[in-house]
C-alpha cells in the first residue's frame, strides 16, 4: 500500500545498469560507483561539512541524486562503503531536512530513497538561523562599544578622547563591514526563497 504523496516506480526502472570505475569505456558490477559519483560525493561532503552538517550527508544525498533510478540502503552502503547503521541515522536526518524521501518500487517490498533536489534548504536554514544571528550579536556588540567610546571622548581626559577617537573611528569601520555581510547574508536568503536555481545551479535547484 502506497502512502498519499508518495511516488511509486515500476519495479523496471530499478534494474541492474551497467556501472564503470574510473575507466568511462569499462562497464563493471552496478553496486561499484562510477567515478564522477566518488568526487561530487566527496566534494558536496566537505562542502555541507563547513556548514555544520556530517559530511555523510552530502555524500549519501549526492548519490541519490545523481542516481537514474531509486536506491536502497543497502545500496548506498555498497557504494560509499558505509555501515548500515551509519546509512540508516544519516537518511533519517535527511529526511527530517526535507532533501531525502522514501519511495516504494513496485513489485518490491524493500524501501527505496531518492533525493529531494532543493537541497539549498538545509544550507539557507543554517544561514538563517547560526550565520545570521552571529552577525547580529557582532552588529549589537559593535554598536554597544561604539557608544562606550564616544561617551569617552565626550568625558575623558585628552589622552582618553584621543585613545577613544581612534576606537570610533575603527569601529565605525567594522559595524559597516559587519552591516554590508549582514546585508548581503539577507539578500541571498531572500533571493534563495523566491527562486534559489539561478542562484545556485542545477546541483542546489530543481530537478525537473
Amino acid at each position: 500500500m502506497t502512502h498519499v504523496g508518495e511516488r511509486v516506480y515500476r519495479s523496471g526502472v530499478s534494474k541492474e545498469r551497467d556501472d564503470a570505475a574510473d575507466d568511462p569505456t569499462e562497464t563493471d558490477e552496478p553496486s561499484k560507483p562510477w567515478r564522477s559519483e566518488i568526487l561530487m560525493s566527496d566534494a558536496i561532503g566537505r562542502l555541507i561539512e563547513f556548514w555544520g552538517f556530517k559530511r555523510n550527508m552530502g555524500r549519501i544525498w549526492t548519490v541519490l541524486f545523481l542516481s537514474d533510478a531509486p536506491l536502497t540502503a543497502k545500496d548506498l552502503q555498497e557504494r560509499l562503503q558505509l555501515s548500515s547503521g551509519a546509512v540508516s541515522m544519516t537518511l533519517t536526518e535527511l529526511a527530517r531536512w526535507g532533501v531525502v524521501k522514501k519511495v516504494w518500487v513496485q513489485g518490491d517490498r524493500r524501501d527505496f530513497f531518492v533525493a529531494e533536489g532543493n537541497f539549498w534548504k538545509m544550507i539557507s536554514r543554517v544561514l538563517a538561523e547560526r550565520e545570521r544571528v552571529e552577525i547580529l550579536e557582532a552588529i549589537d556588540a559593535m554598536e554597544e562599544a561604539l557608544e562606550y567610546a564616544r561617551a569617552k571622548i565626550e568625558i575623558g581626559d585628552e589622552r582618553e578622547r584621543r585613545r577613544a577617537q581612534r576606537q570610533v573611528e575603527r569601529i565605525e569601520q567594522l559595524l559597516e563591514l559587519a552591516k554590508l555581510g549582514r546585508r548581503l547574508l539577507d539578500a541571498l536568503l531572500q533571493r534563495a526563497r523566491v527562486d534559489a536555481t539561478p542562484l545556485l545551479g542545477v546541483l542546489l535547484g530543481s530537478r525537473e
